[in-house]
């Protein structure tokens, strides 16, 4: 009686562990959809910004078309990124062709002095600051989930019950490089 109650006790106790630790790896999970969620408001919100400030460029250097392409290209490749290894990509796109639109409004000192061009170029310069942040964060959720699923006893349940690892939000090289600014 008492081996039965004792060995009754030892399988509830393992369940319970079973239970929390899949627990914890499905929260995990869930949580690194909300954090890629808070990436894809960010680069939205950068996406909403572009049209507005390509028009406030525009009638300053209509005569730039080749960025103006670049840079709704760019846009339009982001806004269709069905993954965040798409959306990386695609940021990177649209990271290069700012630089290039950016690179256009220095030349012209009127432009950069105008209220509404400062206004977006402050709103972007924000959105970027929040896509850091986010990023950060899915990373650390990413760090956290990995680190359960490759770590015993864990990773025995992570298999059994199919979690696989995530990838990190990573810069890529162009996003690595200096940024040249002159005045």
């Amino acid at each position: 009686m008492t081996f039965t109650l004792l060995l009754l006790i030892g399988f509830g106790v393992g369940v319970l562990y079973v239970v929390a630790i899949y627990n914890s790896m499905a929260s995990l999970k869930v949580k690194i959809k909300e954090a890629w969620s808070g990436i894809d408001v960010q680069l939205k919100r950068r996406v909403d910004l572009i049209p507005n400030l390509i028009e406030t460029v525009k009638g300053y250097a209509a005569h730039e078309k080749e960025v103006f392409e670049s840079v709704t290209r760019a846009r339009s490749a982001l806004m269709s990124a069905g993954s965040p290894k798409e959306a990386l990509e695609a940021n990177t796109q649209l990271t290069t062709a700012l630089k290039s639109l950016f690179a256009v409004a220095e030349a012209y000192p009127q432009l950069r002095a105008q209220e509404g061009f400062l206004n977006l170029q402050s709103e972007l310069s924000d959105t970027e600051s929040k896509v850091s942040y986010s990023r950060q964060f899915y990373n650390s959720v990413v760090r956290d989930y990995n680190f359960k699923i490759v770590t015993f006893p864990s990773n025995i349940l992570a298999g059994m019950f199919g979690f696989k690892q995530e990838e990190f939000f990573e810069a890529t090289e162009a996003e690595r490089a200096a940024v040249k600014v002159s005045f």
